[in-house]
């Protein structure tokens, strides 16, 4: 049986000049280090499917803190500013755009399987404002066999060869230890696994031996089954839990947390329901003290709460989430329509700052 803890939401959020005089007065906490910060909190205490809640202000925050060790631990990672990711500041949302090098990727699959549409597509990605490019060889859609490692390699390899002193940041994307080296060896900074190293035995010692940062990812299930019946007690503390235990597992290995982001899995093992109260629950997971990457980008969900057959008129839907998760103080956008995002995450954050800059 799960041992009871306590989770913390942050809620009530101010941004820009407000939340740096609240944050001032002591009537805020600030947002994982970032422009937002915070004047109530949701504790929830208990385990998932048994759990009690209660809001609090800042203040009352503080004072529970002064008696429990473990909550004031807790407020410091959710408080705490995150250092650079891979190399890049998290001042502002970060965008990494999706470069599919497949035949049969839920949206994209077959439009830059060849290495020069990809490529080429990488550039545009890049020009249009994604500060990471994210490279893929495995589509890991709802239903999709596995790929074996060697035409993984066929693809990616020379995907990231011809990106050579690109000016993004290259990521591979995969859940193979093999991969992510030899992707590592051409020049990416980053190993985006759906698995969270779970999947390849060897993936927590390559992540180890080759310095890259690390993206985390909840997913319940193999992509070939795992929407079949996706079934939680707490969907949100499950998810913190395992990525939690993620985290712990590579620090372990002497991997530091300030290499690590997590990912909670929009769609991979969720049903409806399950995605908004992830995308609802987002502020929880800073508690996790790294940075947070969403990944909502033309998912059938979107489909579920106001339509879209095609996944590309899934956009607005997909800006959407960004929006409401960027709210929440999350730093990472992974999506498919970069200059779509980009203008939307600006427009948001000039609003909610009042300023352009």
């Amino acid at each position: 049986m799960a041992e009871a803890k306590v989770y913390l939401r942050p809620l009530g959020f101010l941004y820009g000049a407000a939340a740096e005089a609240a944050v001032a007065s002591g009537s805020a906490l600030p947002l994982a280090g970032g422009p937002a910060a915070f004047t109530l909190a949701e504790l929830i205490e208990g385990v998932p499917g048994r759990s009690v809640r209660r809001t609090v202000t800042v203040a009352q925050l503080r004072q529970e803190c002064t008696r429990d060790a473990f909550l004031a631990a807790l407020v410091e990672r959710v408080t705490a500013k995150r250092p650079p990711f891979a190399g890049l500041d998290l001042d502002r949302p970060l965008l990494m755009g999706i470069v599919n090098v497949t035949p049969d990727s839920f949206s994209d699959g077959g439009l830059y399987d060849t290495t020069e549409e990809a490529i080429e597509h990488a550039a545009d990605l890049a020009q249009a404002g994604a500060a990471i490019v994210d490279i893929g060889g495995e589509s890991t859609r709802p239903g999709s066999d596995g790929v074996g490692e060697q035409d993984e390699l066929a693809r990616v390899m020379p995907v990231l060869e011809g990106l050579k002193g690109f000016r993004a940041t290259l990521s591979i994307d995969t859940r193979k230890a093999s991969v992510a080296c030899a992707g590592a060896k051409a020049g990416a900074k980053i190993f985006n696994d759906v698995s969270a190293l779970t999947f390849d035995p060897d993936s927590l010692s390559v992540a180890a031996e080759t310095g890259m940062s690390l993206v985390l990812m909840h997913a319940q299930g193999e992509p070939k089954t795992m929407q079949d019946n996706p079934t939680y007690a707490d969907v949100v503390l499950e998810v913190y839990d395992y990525l939690e235990r993620r985290i712990e597992a590579l620090e372990a290995a002497g991997i530091p947390r300030a290499r690590i982001a997590a990912d909670p899995g929009l769609g991979f093992g969720k049903t409806l329901a399950h995605n908004l109260a992830l995308i609802a629950h987002t502020s929880l997971f800073h508690g996790l003290g790294v940075p947070l990457l969403i990944g909502a980008s033309r998912k059938r969900f979107i489909k579920g709460i106001s339509g879209g057959e095609a996944p590309v008129s899934r956009e607005p839907g997909s800006q959407a989430v960004a929006i409401a998760a960027a709210a929440q103080g999350a730093q990472l956008f992974r999506v498919h329509d970069v200059a779509r995002a980009r203008q939307a995450l600006d427009v948001f954050r000039a609003s909610m700052l009042g300023t352009e800059n």
